[in-house]
């Protein structure tokens, strides 16, 4: 079941599951989390998606993102793949949802339904390697100016939720 996504309407009620694959070749909606970690000197924890993922392979994006499993809440998923993929356990804060569609390589679409959660710690990520090839820490200015230079380093979900992570942060 780990590779089955849950499908949504745009109200997210859930109507059905699909393969993970499949629903990115058909560019179908389905239920999604991004996590958004800071430390304590203000700083977001990026990963590097990791090479050989079939999309966005060695794109910078945020901590964690990722699928709940079927009949999962969304927040247990986020947690559990920010422990999974990052090493990572902290208390995760729910900010907002979106949905959005992006194209990407390989002839795949995003189109999710995403939940974004936010989290504050100063633990040493331990990456999973199948997961992420590397880590850093950035500030909010120093990402906005690395985006504005090579937008292509980044994936497309992490450049739509910035600024709104942004807004929310600083207000």
């Amino acid at each position: 079941m780990n590779d089955q996504v849950v499908l949504v309407t745009e109200n997210d009620e859930a109507i059905g599951l699909m393969p993970k694959l499949e629903a990115h070749e058909k560019g179908v909606l389905h239920r999604a989390f991004s996590v958004f970690i800071f430390n304590s000197k203000d700083e977001m924890l990026l990963q590097r998606r990791a090479f050989g993922k079939y999309h966005s392979e060695g794109l910078w994006s945020n901590t964690c993102c990722s699928h709940p499993l079927p009949d999962e809440p969304v927040h247990d998923g986020a947690v559990r793949r920010l422990r999974e993929e990052m090493g990572i356990v902290t208390d995760l804060e729910f900010l907002y949802t979106f949905q959005y569609r992006a194209d990407l390589e390989n002839g795949l679409t995003e189109n999710e339904l995403d939940h974004v959660f936010y989290g504050v710690t100063d633990d040493v990520p331990k990456i999973n390697t199948a997961e992420a090839s590397e880590f850093k820490y950035l500030t909010i200015p120093e990402i906005q100016a690395d985006i504005a230079q090579n937008p292509h380093a980044y994936t497309e979900w992490f450049k739509i939720c910035m600024p709104v992570i942004v807004h929310r942060i600083e207000s």
